[in-house]
């Protein structure tokens, strides 16, 4: 029984991690001249989905393909660990409202909801290190 809660769990992934990659991989096409970057999204003569980039030499470093994708990321993975984060919380109020005078239930809620806190600070903690890192930012 575990096994197929196991193979479920990570098929939902697997199909999540692809949807959010189709979206971040550029669409099939040929490099010409005809992508136009004022009416759409273009690198390198290619008609992209969600990036652009520069088309001219000695551009900053946000204005590359890479920057726009780094992006990308970092805003699925600050959505996703808001997600897991209330999604945990929610699990440990329903275990200690549900504890009914249960120590080790009531311990175990409380223990979950520390690690939320702390898994919460040290991304934020990661995320502005990585904007102190990045040249620019990103904030911007």
């Amino acid at each position: 029984m575990k096994i197929k809660q196991t193979v479920k769990v990570l098929l939902v992934v697997l199909g999540l991690t692809l949807t959010a990659l189709a979206a971040v991989i550029p669409t099939a096409g040929v490099a010409s001249a005809d992508c136009d970057p004022a009416n759409q999204s273009c690198c390198g003569g290619v008609q992209t989905s969600l990036i652009t980039c520069s088309e001219t030499g000695g551009a900053g470093v946000e204005q590359t393909g890479v920057w726009g994708l780094l992006l990308i990321v970092l805003n699925i993975l600050t959505a996703g660990i808001g997600l897991a984060a209330v999604a945990g919380i929610v699990y440990a109020s329903i275990l200690y409202t549900s504890a009914g005078g249960s120590q080790e239930q009531i311990k175990k809620a409380l223990t979950t909801i520390a690690n939320i806190v702390i898994g919460v600070v040290a991304y934020a903690g990661m995320y502005a290190l990585l904007n102190f890192l990045i040249p620019g930012g990103l904030f911007n």
